[in-house]
């Protein structure tokens, strides 16, 4: 999202024309099923909670666009050539080998290498926005399922993939310094607090009945569970 924000071009280059090569090509090839990945930003400013597939709000970055007018280029390659797909909106997924060293890493990864290696954790805004984080294996599930379900009703559909809760960012940083106790790396700073960052909705959580109801999805990791899991590789790889 920030990336978009300083640079649009790329973002619309990679995400917008990208992705209809991507449709051509496989519509070309006579794919059976294209499952690709939508995203909670496309909920925008929507207050609503939980989100719902088909109630979404205006978009808050150039990502957010980008990754609705995948969704409706996937509409129209349904419509129009009879091209069969499934997008997945994906809510803050996080795991094992997920780059906490990059300028846009997300804040799982991130925070486990700062507080590993004993410096600053910061939170932008109040540490009160919530997010509903989803463990990389709930998604490797979904995506498995969306390829594979035989059922005419679950295709040409968009599904929230997540776990159904909210976490504050304060209880996330709670969560981690724990987790990180348990595996014998105790951090005892406090969190730095700054400014809210441009474009973050303040607060995302997923309804994920449709995806329970169409494609069997039901998600085995809970953010705790999830962190426990990351967190030994995390330790042993920063």
């Amino acid at each position: 999202m920030p990336r978009s924000i300083q640079d649009p071009i790329t973002t619309n280059e990679a995400n917008v024309v990208g992705f209809l090569n991507m449709l051509v090509a496989a519509r070309d090839a006579n794919t059976q099923r294209f499952v690709y990945a939508a995203s909670s930003s496309t909920y925008g400013d929507h207050p609503g909670l939980p989100k719902v597939e088909d109630t979404i709000g205006a978009p808050l970055s150039p990502y957010a666009v980008t990754k609705y007018v995948n969704e409706l280029y996937a509409n129209v390659f349904a419509r129009t050539y009879g091209f069969n797909s499934i997008g997945l909106r994906y809510f803050n997924v996080f795991g094992k080998r997920q780059d906490p060293f990059g300028p846009y890493a997300a804040v799982i990864p991130r925070w486990i290498a700062a507080m590993v290696n004993g410096q600053d954790v910061f939170i932008n805004g109040d540490g009160e926005t919530s997010r509903d984080f989803c463990f990389i294996d709930n998604v490797v599930r979904a995506n498995i399922l969306a390829a594979v379900i035989n059922d005419n009703d679950a295709v040409n559909e968009v599904y929230n993939i997540a776990v159904g809760g909210r976490t504050t960012l304060n209880q996330l940083f709670a969560a981690i310094k724990q987790s990180l106790k348990q595996h014998g790396v105790p951090y005892d700073k406090p969190p730095t607090y700054r400014e809210f960052r441009d474009g973050d909705v303040r607060h995302s959580q997923a309804n994920i009945d449709k995806a329970r109801r169409l494609l069997g999805y039901d998600p085995r990791f809970d953010l705790r569970t999830g962190i426990d899991v990351a967190t030994p590789w995390y330790i042993a790889h920063i």
